[in-house]
């Protein structure tokens, strides 16, 4: 049997490396629009653009992995038609490619703003891939003047990276605090002094205009209010879409994202989608998870499916976003919310913030506090009782539950 992945994501390589654990005969063919060999992305905006970390460490796989393998790297090749009835995929460059299962990791791409705003201009970016990180090193040298359009964790962790350079930094974001759609006030409490603390100006309730130009560039950007800010280049990080454009035209059920079941099949029950193109069932709604986690999880579990297991994902979300000397460490998902706990941690500075709904035990958001993070993962993912009133008690020990 010929599996064959479009997208060169993490869920793509997950997805291949557990498909040949389970099956040594299997078919296997990858198609990257990448040149690089398949990366991880969340690094670039984290230690690879510190420097911390190199382009070979960031690689999910090295080069002399597929092969020996027996897995086909197609790079720079990009898929431009799937014709179900036939199981072909034909390439941007003519070449057709069977399959007997095909599965879509096309991943997510960033929203720009509108070109007639200022979106086209060349030193507006966004920061998605190997080729926008190295444009942001170059860009971020000491002095230069930096506006992030979007108080999210990707703005936040490249306005970190930059102030960490010496670039004077400013956040605009229009909500009335930042991290707004993903974490509690408490959390978006600490991260804005974290950064204030480091000389960011952070600006909520900041409504963009436009971008202003001068001589072919961007040299600032105008507020609703007539502010203007300026600066030598400019990041937007107002969120991603899903890759969902060739499934639409293949003719796939999609809804913010490629719609599958707990088995990650899509509408057609030989195509399956994972990682953040992956629309999939969580405690009764359709979600999209843009994390690691997801991605990882969803392709080992997809490979037994492939192979005719009859596995249902049921993940427990946990992420990780760092910016200056934090280190922020996510389990589980918050969504609706109604009370928040935070309780301090073991370590000088750590402390962390428990999310209830109703009660029950929905997430934790970890700040330096890495033995708290993997206490909640534990308990969430064994289905222990967590209590509000447990957390707050600062002598309850978090581990007697496991």
């Amino acid at each position: 049997m010929k599996t064959v992945i479009i997208g060169g994501s993490h869920a793509a390589i997950s997805l291949a490396a557990q498909l040949r654990h389970l099956s040594p005969e299997a078919g296997i063919t990858i198609i990257s629009s990448d040149a690089e060999t398949p990366y991880q992305r969340p690094p670039l905006s984290k230690g690879y653009m510190s420097g911390k970390v190199t382009f070979d460490q960031v690689v999910l796989r090295p080069e002399d992995w597929y092969e020996p393998n027996r897995i086909e790297l197609l790079k720079g090749a990009r898929a431009e038609a799937v014709d179900r009835p036939d199981r072909i995929v034909t390439l941007d460059d003519g070449r057709k490619i069977s399959y007997d299962k095909l599965v879509f990791a096309t991943g997510a791409r960033p929203r720009r703003l509108p070109a007639e705003i200022g979106g086209h201009l060349p030193n507006v970016f966004v920061m998605r891939d190997h080729g926008d990180a190295i444009k942001l090193m170059d860009r971020m040298k000491e002095g230069q003047k930096l506006v992030v359009i979007g108080g999210g964790y990707i703005g936040l962790e490249a306005a970190s990276e930059a102030a960490k350079k010496g670039v004077a930094v400013t956040v605009i974001e229009a909500a009335d605090r930042i991290l707004k759609r993903v974490a509690c006030a408490e959390t978006a409490d600490d991260i804005r002094a974290l950064h204030q603390g480091h000389g960011v100006t952070i600006l909520e309730n900041a409504q963009l205009h436009e971008i202003h130009e001068k001589n072919g560039v961007a040299d600032g950007v105008i507020l609703a209010d007539d502010r203007v800010i300026p600066a030598d280049f400019i990041i937007t990080g107002i969120g991603v879409f899903p890759d969902t454009s060739l499934a639409e035209t293949a003719g796939l059920t999609y809804n913010n994202g490629i719609v599958v079941n707990e088995k990650l099949e899509t509408s057609d029950p030989n195509i399956y989608a994972i990682g953040d193109c992956a629309s999939f069932p969580y405690h009764g709604r359709m979600i999209r998870l843009e994390s690691v986690q997801n991605a990882n999880d969803m392709g080992i579990v997809a490979a037994h499916n492939i192979l005719g297991e009859d596995k249902a994902y049921r993940p427990v979300p946990w992420f990780w976003s760092d910016q200056f000397e934090l280190k922020l460490q996510i389990a589980g998902l918050n969504t609706g919310f109604d009370q928040v706990i935070t309780r301090k941690g073991l370590r000088e500075g750590a402390k962390s913030h428990f999310y209830f709904r109703d009660g029950t035990f929905l997430a934790a958001d970890c700040l330096n506090d890495g033995a708290a993070y993997m206490m909640a993962r534990k308990i969430l993912e064994g289905g222990k009782v967590l209590t509000p009133i447990q957390v707050a008690d600062p002598a309850f020990n978090l581990k007697s539950l496991l």
